[in-house]
């Protein structure tokens, strides 16, 4: 499979893609904890049916030290036992965050309220961002078919 557009290859899409991925280095050196952000840019991905984003995020999840146990469960975060209260805040959030037209109000107040139990406001916007971001990054590759075969550290 090869993608519908080469978006590296003209020069407009590269500007684009050039400031969302500058957006995306702010949140990555943010304080919001590396594997919390690995796991919410999984599950996001997972739930959009991004391939590309979906090996992305599980194959620099493990170079960065992630167990693939850990990460075999993103799917099915809620009946697992391995994630942490504030992960699971996390998870919930970018679910909610990723599925807005499947809930008809947005994101509750009680999930925003389980992330802000174990979030500061600079953690908290960072995660907003980072599922804002990777919704972006999925519907754009999606959309043009980005295939997979990502390597860690390809775009470093």
């Amino acid at each position: 499979m090869s993608a519908r557009l080469n978006i590296f290859a003209i020069p407009s899409a590269g500007k684009v893609i050039k400031h969302i991925t500058s957006a995306s280095k702010v949140v990555h050196d943010s304080t919001l904890p590396v594997t919390t952000q690995h796991l919410v840019t999984l599950r996001a991905s997972q739930i959009n049916g991004c391939g590309f984003c979906t090996d992305m995020h599980s194959k620099d999840a493990v170079a960065a030290g992630e167990d693939w146990l850990r990460l075999n469960m993103v799917a099915a975060w809620r009946e697992a036992t391995c994630f942490t209260e504030a992960e699971r805040a996390a998870l919930e959030l970018a679910e909610e965050g990723t599925r807005i037209a499947d809930a008809a109000g947005g994101v509750s107040d009680e999930v925003w309220e389980k992330a802000a139990k174990h979030y500061d406001e600079e953690q908290l916007a960072s995660l907003v961002f980072l599922i804002g971001l990777i919704n972006a990054f999925n519907r754009m590759n999606v959309l043009i078919q980005q295939p997979g075969d990502y390597q860690p550290g390809q775009f470093a």
